[in-house]
């Protein structure tokens, strides 16, 4: 595998922005690695999301990711999303729109990737478990299936308790700015659930998680709209990153299985 560091500009946000990403390169000589890649011009690509305090480097620098992706012929694209909830800001960046819209013509010009939407994939962890769920339940048409880990899956709830931070004031205005904004994930997921093909999800959060209630409130609402493929996964565990450098293995097995 090749690990590219990438510095691009953004005419969305209107700044330089950065994103690692993992390319399939065959290698014969590489030592206690598997190597994937055949020189193919259009591999499925996984955009794969960071949480509120890290960087796009966070990914390489707590998970062997780039060792797990060797099993696959896949790149695997980690930008960076500050601290923007992957939202287009009440007051400031346009996150949202930079990572849906933006990113994937950017990464189809400088990478070989597919542009189909059965070969795109999206997955993170707290922010970016958030995050990839909105790509796929906004973006059905895109995102063929997300992972999210430990994920921030009622974003409702996260705005109440922190109502009087000038921080998510900032991101998401007030909790009643949510669904129009299409910003809470079980209205988006009543949208999606109708669309000719919702996309496959797994969730995935430990049971000592401060998040574990609302992934269980989204899980349930997604079984009651009898979500065609959903894996929930539950286990002991915490906010930390031995659970998700388990799990992303996982995750990967289902997105590409």
């Amino acid at each position: 595998m090749a690990f590219m560091e990438c510095r691009f500009h953004s005419d969305v946000l209107g700044r330089a922005m950065a994103m690692n990403v993992i390319v399939p390169q065959k290698a014969k000589t590489q030592i206690g690695m598997t190597s994937a890649g055949n020189g193919r011009k259009d591999y499925p690509v996984l955009y794969l999301l960071h949480g509120l305090s890290d960087d796009h480097s966070i990914w390489a620098r707590r998970t062997s990711i780039e060792r797990y992706a060797a099993a696959y012929e896949v790149v695997i694209v980690m930008p960076n999303g500050d601290r923007g909830f992957y939202t287009d800001m009440v007051t400031g960046h346009r996150y949202w729109t930079m990572l849906s819209e933006e990113l994937p013509g950017t990464v189809a010009n400088l990478f070989p990737v597919s542009s189909r939407r059965e070969d795109t994939f999206a997955a993170g962890l707290s922010m970016g478990g958030y995050g990839a769920l909105k790509l796929a339940l906004r973006r059905p048409d895109r995102f063929a299936a997300a992972v999210a880990l430990s994920a921030v899956a009622d974003v409702r709830e996260w705005v109440e308790k922190a109502s009087q931070s000038d921080e998510v004031q900032w991101i998401f205005g007030g909790a009643d700015e949510l669904i129009p904004r299409g910003n809470d994930l079980f209205a988006l997921a009543d949208n999606a659930v109708t669309a000719p093909a919702p996309p496959r999800l797994m969730m995935v959060c430990g049971t000592e998680d401060r998040l574990y209630q609302g992934n269980i409130r989204l899980r349930d609402h997604l079984q009651a709209l009898k979500w065609p493929e959903l894996q929930y996964r539950e286990e002991p565990g915490n906010h930390e990153w031995g659970f998700w450098d388990k799990w992303i293995k996982e995750g990967l097995k289902f997105l590409m299985g």
